[in-house]
């Protein structure tokens, strides 16, 4: 299983992900990626023939309630409080020139 890594692949996913590695610092990312695709291999050698693919672990069921206006949007209370109205909206002074 052994997958190398090479120096110019760390070199060039520090570029991507804009850091400055030290040496020690690639040599341990480049170690750690390194069983990350070990652990791959290993678990594409897992016999899931007959397993249903899943987007979640626990049954997802919808959740949300239904959308239903109880109390009205409030718009004619709160345009009341306002100084200059426009049909159905504040009307505020002009900010750009």
């Amino acid at each position: 299983m052994a997958n190398i890594i090479s120096d110019e692949t760390i070199e060039y996913v520090g570029i991507l992900a804009k850091l400055e590695l030290s040496q020690e610092e690639k040599e341990a990312a480049k170690s750690d990626m390194e069983r990350m695709l070990d652990y791959i291999d290993t678990l594409n050698e897992l016999d899931t023939a007959g397993v249903e693919p899943m987007s979640h672990v626990f049954p997802v069921h919808n959740v949300f309630r239904e959308d239903v206006v109880t109390n009205g949007d409030g718009s004619e209370e709160t345009l009341k409080n306002a100084p200059l109205r426009k049909e159905q909206s504040f009307k505020v002074p002009k900010t750009i020139g």
